[in-house]
């Protein structure tokens, strides 16, 4: 059956070749293919989706303990470096309760040396069986107690220090504030959750942007991956960038599934701002200086049918050689909406046919019009003349 379809095929082809030189030579009527060069380009299939800007890293800075904003060191993109002073609370409570802590603290330490002194004195009694074994005990047990007390103490005097030391808030890095949530005389509650009075990025000269890519497109987009993309506030400018991450966790909206894929931009010039909106291209796949001919080639055929295809690798083009037009078969490789690859059987500078024109005197009387195929059969009367008596 196959060896059948690939005779006809190629009958079929033989005709039309013929057929189309022997047009070309018909005197009232011109056939005139439109075509077009293969040539060397590159060539991408993309995917495309709509993102976030956003900085690569940022911190929230909090405060663990509570009390009343007295002092702002920083504004809004202030450059702050790793342990500088951002906000300082309130210490009047804090320093009152280091002070009361500290003073524990002393008492236990006399009260554990009061008893370590009486605890070696009844000890040594003991040992001379100058005093009863219950004094011993006594003695031991105080001692022991007050040790505890200081070590309960300590760890009390600790923790007040601690929260007086929270009371100075400091950058953890290098960076630039992006936002500040507090201002002087404000109050902060610590008491179920850490309050942020700071955001801080580490680094606006480069920048990520989450892309919201679709379930049918997402198989398609692999880290690596070239992008490019635009933003409302400098339409003009393209930025580029690659793809560093593919997350696998899903979001659905409306019943729209889509997956996060973070790309990484250089912003040299700081124009990227977090928050904007991102129209982003992913190039999944590119083929640069390779040969190239439009898609319109593809789908012309003098015949009106495309002919059968002997292997699904395999297209069939015509191309212009001399007066004539031959079919070729062509493999085909990346294609986009304008223009194909050719991996095999045409030429840089081959002239393939994209449509093909019907002019001359007979062309307003073909029923086809100027784009009727050459290949159609003529009507009876064509090419009569008329005898007027």
């Amino acid at each position: 059956m196959k060896t059948k379809i690939i005779i006809g095929s190629v009958i079929l082809l033989i005709v039309i070749t013929v057929g189309f030189t022997l047009l070309r030579k018909g005197g009232g009527v011109k056939q005139l293919p439109v075509t077009a060069q293969a040539v060397i380009g590159n060539i991408a299939t993309t995917v495309t989706a709509t993102g976030t800007v956003e900085p690569i890293k940022t911190i929230a800075v909090g405060t663990q303990v509570s009390g009343t904003i007295s002092k702002i060191f920083v504004d809004y993109n202030s450059i702050v470096k790793k342990g500088q002073i951002l906000a300082e609370l309130d210490k009047t409570v804090l320093n009152s309760q280091l002070a009361s802590a500290t003073t524990d603290l002393d008492n236990a330490k006399t009260q554990m040396d009061y008893q370590a002194s009486t605890y070696n004195r009844e000890k040594a009694l003991f040992a001379k069986k100058a005093v009863s074994a219950t004094d011993m005990e006594t003695a031991t047990y105080n001692y022991e107690t007050a040790k505890l007390n200081y070590q309960k103490a300590s760890y009390a005097q600790k923790v007040a220090q601690t929260n007086l030391n929270y009371a100075t808030i400091y950058s953890p890095i290098d960076g630039i504030v992006l936002s500040r949530a507090v201002d002087a005389g404000q109050t902060v509650a610590a008491s179920f959750s850490t309050p942020t009075l700071f955001t801080i990025t580490n680094d606006l000269s480069r920048m990520n942007v989450l892309a919201n890519v679709d379930e049918a497109d997402i198989g398609q987009v692999q880290e690596g991956q070239n992008v490019s993309f635009t933003v409302d506030a400098y339409p003009n400018d393209v930025f580029e960038g690659k793809v560093i991450q593919v997350r696998l966790e899903p979001t659905t909206t409306s019943n729209v599934v889509t997956y996060t894929v973070v790309i990484q931009a250089p912003n040299p010039q700081l124009k990227l701002k977090p928050g904007l909106t991102a129209n982003v291209t992913i190039y999944v796949v590119q083929r640069n200086h390779v040969l190239l001919i439009p898609n319109k080639a593809l789908n012309f055929h003098p015949s009106g049918q495309p002919l059968q295809r002997t292997n699904d690798s395999l297209q069939v083009v015509w191309v212009e050689r001399g007066k004539t037009m031959q079919p070729v078969h062509v493999k085909t490789g990346v294609t986009d909406d304008i223009n194909t690859e050719i991996k095999q059987g045409l030429s840089v500078g081959d002239e393939v046919v994209t449509n093909v024109k019907t002019i001359g005197v007979s062309a307003s009387k073909s029923s086809g019009g100027e784009d009727s195929s050459p290949f159609m059969p003529k009507r009876p009367d064509d090419g009569r003349k008329s005898h007027s008596k």
